[in-house]
């Protein structure tokens, strides 16, 4: 025999003693955890002492992480104890984590993750109530759901993280917030305890148009860049009225229900101009 033929031999002989190896510690797993599922949940035999019924039970396994592989060697299950705190962690066969749950110091989490290892799902209970989070395939976080202690939302951010739109419920009553590619806030509807209201703002942030529907009636306001207040239309109980303001809040023309008129009127030859020549 040749000595390329020995080595030939010898590494046949290798992987089957790998192959029996790794039934071998499968076996004993299973074994293993049929004990501990017997000396936990099987009741002990009337008059002997508990773990002794039917056999001995194990008691308590110390160890610092349990490793589960399949009939190829990977690795396809994890459990051990991770900075944070205890891990359990799942892998495919392709070798990619797709789960993992894990307890730390901020409360419990569930981590789902797709096919190339980008994280999908996660959901977590945290110190302000229970949350989850959906991730596109770029890892980004697309849609948020939380009910949290100052109430229940829902956020939904675009292709770069950045928050679009919040709907939440707080102690005032619902709302929804919806803003620009920039994250600047550019709309709000709400309805709390006095009633509905919608308001607008420009690409600041500020200034835009609030239409409020309260107990006395009805009200809309027009702000200027700086967010001051330049002119109100109101219906109200007492009567319809239009108010006019400086930059400095100063009343400027008011139309009480009695003396409502035209802010401005075209003159006639404006309007209706004469034939020249």
């Amino acid at each position: 025999m040749t000595t390329e033929e020995r080595l030939e031999n010898l590494e046949r002989e290798l992987t089957r003693a790998k192959r029996r190896n790794r039934w071998l510690l499968l076996a004993v797993g299973l074994v293993l955890a049929v004990c501990i599922l017997a000396g936990t949940f099987r009741p002990a035999t009337a008059g002997a002492p508990a773990g002794e019924a039917g056999g001995v039970a194990v008691k308590e396994i110390h160890a610092g992480k349990f490793v589960l592989e399949d009939a190829n060697g990977k690795t396809r299950a994890m459990l051990c104890m991770g900075t944070g705190g205890p891990e359990l962690i799942l892998w495919d066969e392709a070798g990619q984590h797709r789960a993992a749950l894990t307890v730390s110091k901020d409360g419990p989490g569930l981590f789902l993750y797709d096919a190339a290892g980008k994280p999908r799902v996660n959901v977590g209970v945290g110190k302000d109530g229970p949350t989850l989070a959906l991730y596109d395939a770029a890892g980004k976080v697309r849609a948020g759901l939380g009910a949290l202690k100052s109430g229940p939302g829902l956020s939904l951010y675009d292709e770069a993280g950045n928050p679009r739109e919040v709907l939440f419920v707080a102690t005032e009553g619902p709302g929804l917030n919806l803003f620009d590619e920039k994250g600047k806030m550019r709309g709000i509807l709400s309805v709390d305890k006095e009633g509905p209201s919608l308001k607008l703002y420009n690409a600041a942030g500020k200034g835009g148009v609030a239409l409020d529907v309260r107990k006395d009636g009805q009200g809309l306001a027009l702000f200027d860049a700086a967010g001051k207040v330049r002119a109100s239309l109101c219906a109200l109980k007492s009567g319809p009225s239009l108010s006019l303001y400086d930059e400095n809040d100063k009343t400027l023309w008011t139309a009480p229900p009695d003396t409502v008129k035209p802010l401005w009127s075209a003159p006639p030859d404006a309007v209706n101009p004469e034939p020249k020549g």
